[in-house]
């Protein structure tokens, strides 16, 4: 599957340093098993292969890295750094750096929300369910998500056209088989079977973004 890169914000990495000379603010050590996963992360896939890397690493040098983590009161939940914290438990470790922030109620999981859309490769699919998660369970507007992930709300919105498209559609983006350019020439066409064979025919014969628009064009 091609690596995609969102190339927003400047992300935690710049701004918690590998090796801190100072440790941060709530910075401890904690145990992997007392980590409970985010449940708004959008990404929903981890390559097995860089996994095993990662791991392989942390078993010669350990975490270098801290995560960052809230306390909720009943368990720590993961704001962000699941891939170091999935990398971690295949490593066996016991115990792992983390920064711990205190608990501020639903304004923490948006933030994760944010963060995760800011710095990790999601797909576009994962990017706008993201979205979608933030609109229908957060309250936020477009406006507010494009302000807080650095976007225009045009670049929100297109984002959040592809959930419209038909699921077999959206296992091609997803499989990094079409990209949201391919397929957003495709929202809207009524005829979802058509819809389909477009998509299945760029596929096979290599079309450009270009050449599926054109494609419609002709149908309409």
């Amino acid at each position: 599957m091609t690596t995609r890169r969102s190339g927003l914000g400047r992300g935690l990495d710049a701004l918690i340093p590998s090796t801190p000379a100072v440790e941060p603010s709530g910075f401890r050590m904690v145990a992997v098993d007392s980590i409970t996963a985010n449940p708004d992360q959008p990404r929903t896939r981890f390559d097995d292969d860089t996994l095993e890397e990662l791991a392989a690493s942390m078993r010669e040098v350990g975490v270098l890295q801290p995560i960052v983590v809230t306390d909720t009161g009943s368990g720590l939940v993961l704001i962000a750094g699941e891939r170091r914290w999935r990398a971690a438990k295949r490593a066996g470790l016991a115990t792992m750096p983390a920064v711990v922030r205190e608990a501020t109620g639903s304004s923490t999981l948006v933030e994760a929300l944010v963060e995760n859309v800011q710095r990790q490769d999601l797909s576009p699919l994962e990017e706008a369910n993201a979205y979608h998660h933030l609109l229908e369970n957060y309250g936020m507007t477009q406006d507010q998500i494009a302000d807080r992930v650095g976007k225009s709300r045009p670049a929100i919105s297109n984002t959040l056209r592809l959930l419209q498209l038909p699921p077999e559609i959206q296992a091609h983006v997803d499989n990094g088989e079409l990209s949201a350019g391919h397929v957003r020439a495709l929202i809207g066409i009524e005829d979802t079977a058509y819809a389909i064979h477009l998509a299945e025919r760029a596929i096979a014969e290599g079309w450009s973004v270009r050449q599926m628009e054109e494609a419609v064009r002709t149908r309409k």
